[in-house]
């Protein structure tokens, strides 16, 4: 059987230092190049290279039911889905520290009521759904099949699976049924299709789906760095910067963009 194919560098942290591992390899026996560059350059891998590995460290371990489902993510062969399916990778999976910080916000929020927005293998799901009290619920939007059937079977092996409905179908029309049936939910975590953001959001705002004192957090907010960098951006890097803007000029709320993984914006009604 072969190995999985090694995750390639999906945050701006991974991307800078794999980036200064080319330049490394690049300059390596050129003469010339004074020692200090090359101390400078030295110190700049440690610091991008080790930052991640010190988090993890630093950071509560995982769940036995979460490093299960995390290796079943790496292990899947995403080459053989259908080609003319949502693409998805390896790469989305949220992992440990994300993990992590979630199931934390879910406890300092006392959340009894989480709703996701995109739930791919459900990594950040089944997080969240280990913070919830024994009577909490957690609703996740997934609109592909195929990987919410995986979602499914990871969430059975699990103690809080059962705290988790999966909805299969687009997001758009998932939300308009909870809003419909009166639902209301204390913590929402968007990670779904980059340019469908801004709606979840407005939708979310706009009717009575986000509790009172509800927050949202959204994932991909950096984007690879595409947001700033000089390069032509992509599609899903314009709709996210679209979406940063939009969000920073939003009297409606107030909003944290923090550094974590490929960005996580922390969003809540102001006043």
């Amino acid at each position: 059987m072969n190995a999985p194919p090694t995750a390639r560098p999906v945050t701006p942290l991974g991307i800078l230092s794999a980036t200064l591992d080319r330049v490394a390899a690049g300059i390596e026996g050129l003469a010339g190049v004074p020692d200090e560059v090359r101390d400078d350059l030295r110190r700049a891998r440690e610091l991008a290279g080790g930052l991640d590995p010190y988090l993890e460290r630093c950071t509560t371990p995982e769940s036995p039911a979460l490093a299960r489902l995390a290796a079943r993510t790496r292990e899947h062969d995403w080459t053989r889905r259908d080609p003319d399916a949502v693409f998805l990778e390896q790469e989305m999976l949220s992992g440990h520290v994300e993990g992590q910080a979630l199931k934390m916000l879910v406890g300092a929020t006392r959340a009894r009521r989480v709703l996701e927005i995109g739930l791919f293998t459900g990594y950040s799901a089944l997080a969240m759904a280990e913070a919830l009290p024994v009577d909490g619920r957690l609703v996740a939007c997934e609109l592909d099949a195929e990987v919410a059937d995986l979602a499914r079977r990871a969430f059975a092996d699990s103690p809080a699976g059962g705290r988790i409905t999966v909805e299969v179908g687009p997001a758009a029309d998932t939300l308009a049924a909870l809003a419909a049936a009166g639902e209301e939910f204390d913590l929402v975590f968007v990670d779904a299709d980059k340019a469908g953001y801004a709606a979840y959001v407005t939708t979310l705002l706009d009717t009575g789906l986000l509790a009172p004192h509800g927050l949202i957090a959204v994932d991909n907010t950096l984007l690879q760095g595409g947001p700033w960098l000089s390069d032509a951006p992509t599609v899903h890097a314009a709709a996210i910067a679209a979406f940063n803007d939009a969000v920073a000029g939003d009297p409606r709320v107030e909003q944290v963009l923090l550094p974590l993984r490929d960005g996580l914006t922390l969003i809540r009604r102001s006043g």
